[in-house]
């Protein structure tokens, strides 16, 4: 068992609807951690920006994303987590991933899209949550919106050990953004670790970054600030986990929901 879990945080700009140029950019800021990481977090839609312009935008899953993904993993040894608009069988997702040094790989379709952009106009819908086991971590997917539904990433019998979100979230919602996170680590006796941009999108609208991870106590392990381009790597301890479990076992008393 990998008791330590290294993840780094990619906090980066996304120049938009560009694939060829961040899958290039992106794929420069992953080479700098090789080696010193065993998980590498990317911002959600980090080929494209969030854009409702799926038609032109989409990657199939045989394009040019997955197989560039899958070769970084390879190579540069770590697994890689992030989002993409993907087309599949006409529909098309804000498609998480999670793929392996060893090219396993693992999506998870968004499940709450982001009505006040039109997200729902132009995206379907997932219905399948998603847990990755990796280096002996159960970690489960969400994507940005997701975190203001508790009941969806609901951490059931310990089912994970850490909860991932990849966003776009603006800066206006800030606050909103950093308050979730830690609420979402002490609900579910979990770590978080949620990924954001920094910029300026095509649409005007400004990311502040405020990437950050938390322990299931909900004490900041990682941040990597405000409006900066910056990676931030931490090291995750699977025996404090278990051991708060062990000891304050409050996810015996749970309430219990059936999704869908």
């Amino acid at each position: 068992m990998a008791d330590s879990l290294r993840i780094s945080m990619i906090q980066s700009h996304i120049i938009w609807e560009d694939r060829s140029e961040n899958l290039g950019y992106y794929g420069e800021l992953l080479r700098r951690v090789s080696g010193k990481t065993d998980i590498a977090v990317l911002p959600e839609t980090f080929t494209t920006g969030f854009s409702m312009e799926v038609e032109k935008l989409a990657d199939t899953m045989n394009g040019e994303t997955i197989p560039t993904i899958k070769s970084w993993a390879k190579t540069y040894g770590m697994a890689i987590i992030g989002s993409f608009i993907a087309e599949e069988n006409g529909a098309y997702y804000n498609r998480a991933f999670f793929i392996t040094p060893e090219g396993e790989e693992y999506y998870y379709d968004k499940r709450h899209l982001f009505r006040m952009a039109g997200e729902d106009k132009h995206f379907s819908a997932g219905d399948k949550r998603v847990i990755v086991n990796y280096k002996d971590w159960n970690i489960c997917l969400q994507v940005c919106y997701d975190l203001r539904f508790p009941v969806w990433s609901r951490n059931v019998k310990n089912e994970y050990d850490l909860l991932v979100y990849v966003a776009n979230w603006p800066e206006p919602r800030k606050k909103v953004w950093k308050a979730l996170l830690q609420a979402r680590a002490i609900e579910n006796m979990a770590y978080v670790c949620g990924v954001n941009r920094v910029g300026i999108d095509g649409k005007g609208f400004v990311y502040h970054g405020d990437s950050m991870v938390f322990s299931p106590k909900g004490k900041k392990l990682a941040d990597a600030g405000k409006r900066e381009e910056i990676t931030r790597t931490c090291a995750l301890q699977k025996d404090e986990l278990d051991d708060l479990r062990t000891k304050f076992p409050v996810w015996k008393d749970e309430d219990s929901f059936q999704l869908l």
